[in-house]
């Protein structure tokens, strides 16, 4: 899919990518069957690999499973979440960061879509990862899960910065994205690494740009 800001499963819900992504969506199911999977950060290796396509595209078909879906754009380095959707990117994640009252009551946006809302970046921080590991970032998850059934991290790339690696921490499970031509070999392994220095749960991969649509590994 061409990274025009479009979301192939609401634009084009038959086509074999939007399948691609049900089919992401009841892996996911059956992945967290042992242990529950209410919050995923998705992230990739490097930039431009499709991370925040894979996971747009993952919110809506498990909205449109009758889940509620909340969505938090943490790539506080280059925020895109809010132009999938069409949405103001004014206050949002950063705020929570910095105001009690935005914590208790984070900014959450509707979407289009039925069941699912976000939160955006919000303006972005000299020290995003300093936000991220924070006592606050744990106390904003709790509050989201009350609010949700799965709630989905967007982070920046493993690496690119240490702030995915960070929140990998903090969440049930990662998901990593790869590119299909693109991702290396050796950079993806070293990725994982890094994830499994910190003890995080990677549940599984997908093939981003793949002829047939995404793919998953488990």
């Amino acid at each position: 899919m061409p990274n025009d800001f479009g979301l192939i499963t609401l634009e084009e819900p038959l086509s074999a990518a939007s399948e691609a992504y049900r089919t992401l969506r009841i892996n996911l199911q059956f992945a967290s069957l042992d242990q529950a999977l209410r919050t995923l950060l998705v992230s990739s290796v490097g930039p431009d690999e499709g991370k925040t396509t894979t996971l747009v595209n993952l919110a809506v078909v498990m909205a449109q499973a009758e889940q509620r879906v909340i969505v938090v754009d943490c790539d506080l380095h280059r925020p895109q979440v809010h132009l999938f959707f069409g949405l103001k990117n004014e206050t949002g994640l950063t705020d929570a960061m910095l105001d009690e009252r935005s914590l208790q009551q984070p900014a959450l946006q509707a979407t289009t879509v039925d069941n699912l809302r976000v939160l955006t970046s919000g303006p972005l921080p000299q020290r995003p990862a300093d936000l991220l590991g924070s006592q606050r970032m744990v106390s904003l998850i709790e509050t989201l899960q009350t609010q949700a059934d799965v709630v989905l991290f967007d982070a920046p790339p493993i690496m690119a910065a240490t702030d995915a690696t960070i929140l990998a921490t903090r969440v049930d499970g990662v998901l990593l994205v790869l590119n299909a031509g693109q991702t290396k070999r050796e950079d993806a392994q070293q990725a994982i690494e890094r994830l499994q220095k910190v003890n995080a749960r990677v549940i599984g991969s997908v093939l981003h740009n793949a002829q047939a649509g995404p793919t998953q590994t488990y």
